[in-house]
């Protein structure tokens, strides 16, 4: 009777037999939570802890060669473009070691979050992941805005650069971050606890609202236009530098200049190439998950979107261990090596080259000679 009365006050139950062959009554709330447990991944904390050690050393490496450059190097330019650099550094070791110790906590704690119910750690979590996935994107725009400005006009970049006000708008970037990252504690958009439950993102698949959708595509579009204008101007950058290479100018200073302009462009392109790999999968995915779960076609494919929406996060994690490689390698002296190597290997295989056809060609002169001779010799008469 016991049974049949919750049966007939929920309207679901489970019987799972027993010794005695008694059914059981297994309520709603305890099947969400066996559903949750089913669905949760092995841990595996050792590459979590693997991967946040790398992307520290990383930073920090790329962040002395950068204040090595920033006490070398006067020029104004320069200057402005490793306060920018060294910044991007800072906010990406930041964004990698405050989120990442909040989820390796959770991995090793085998901690798994209710996605109904997000605690203040997980809007903490929700807000670094939007805070610190716009800052890299913004300061990588900004840079190359300003290497645009200062490789076309460079009279202008000089009046207007300055010290100053690069530090007010480095300051403006991360408050235009952080406020984007607030927006759900002011009713737009919520922050919740995503597969495999251990991190937090805006609410993309589970009970997505009108809100919810409007604060994806509002993060979604800083993102991608922030790549795009940086593309354009990185565009604009190494055309003007090329057209300068070719009319190969005869001023030292001048050409010391551009080669200065030239290293930095190409780390901007770098960052650039490293950014659009690594974070549009995540921006690509959760406006795609958003979408289709306020539509209300997610549901047959929910566990397709989940490892997109892991996928995404994983690769977005990269840009911040894959950032600090573009200035430990894509340095004036390291480009300078590889492009010695390169010539040298180059000049090695032409000389290699021109050696087998001198023999090749001696060899078939010998034999024409030779073939020539026997011909000119006279026939004995008898």
């Amino acid at each position: 009777m016991l049974a049949m009365q919750r049966y007939n006050s929920s309207g679901i139950t489970a019987t799972v037999p027993l010794c005695n062959h008694t059914p059981t009554v297994q309520e709603p709330e305890v099947e969400a939570v066996v559903a949750l447990n089913a669905t949760r991944p092995p841990n595996n904390p050792t590459a979590a802890g693997l991967t946040m050690t790398l992307g520290i050393l990383f930073n920090v490496v790329a962040l002395i060669i950068l204040a090595k450059a920033y006490n070398r190097f006067r020029r104004r330019s320069k200057a402005t473009f490793l306060l920018f650099a060294s910044s991007l550094v800072a906010t990406d070791l930041a964004g990698h070691v405050i989120p990442g110790a909040l989820v390796l906590r959770r991995y090793v704690s085998s901690f798994r979050g209710d996605p109904a119910n997000p605690d203040a750690s997980c809007l903490f979590l929700g807000g670094c992941m939007v805070f610190f996935g716009l800052c890299p994107l913004f300061l990588g725009c900004a840079m190359a805005a300003e290497r645009c400005l200062g490789v076309t006009r460079p009279l202008l970049h000089a009046r207007l650069v300055t010290t100053a006000r690069t530090k007010v708008a480095l300051a403006l970037i991360w408050l235009l971050a952080l406020c984007v990252a607030l927006l759900p504690f002011f009713s737009l958009g919520a922050y919740t606890y995503q597969y495999p439950w251990t991190w937090c993102f805006i609410r993309v698949m589970e009970g997505t609202g009108a809100t919810d959708l409007a604060f994806v595509m509002l993060f979604s579009g800083l993102a991608l236009s922030s790549l795009a204008s940086a593309l354009v101007c990185n565009t604009i950058s190494g055309i003007t530098l090329v057209r300068a290479r070719l009319k190969k100018r005869s001023c030292s200073q001048r050409c010391s200049a551009r080669s200065h302009d030239t290293e930095m462009v190409v780390q901007l392109v770098g960052i650039m190439v490293t950014s659009c790999i690594c974070w549009s999968p995540l921006l690509v995915f959760g406006l795609m998950s958003a979408t289709q779960s306020y539509g209300g076609f997610l549901d047959r494919d929910r566990d397709t979107y989940r490892g997109l929406m892991v996928t995404g996060v994983r690769m977005a994690t990269c840009n911040q261990i894959l950032d600090p490689w573009v200035y430990i390698l894509l340095r004036r002296a390291v480009l300078r090596k590889i492009y010695r190597i390169t010539k040298r290997q180059a000049s090695f295989k032409g000389s290699t080259f021109r050696s087998v056809r001198w023999d090749l060609g001696s060899f078939q002169s010998s034999d024409k000679s030779s073939t020539k001779k026997k011909g000119d010799v006279s026939p004995i008469s008898f």
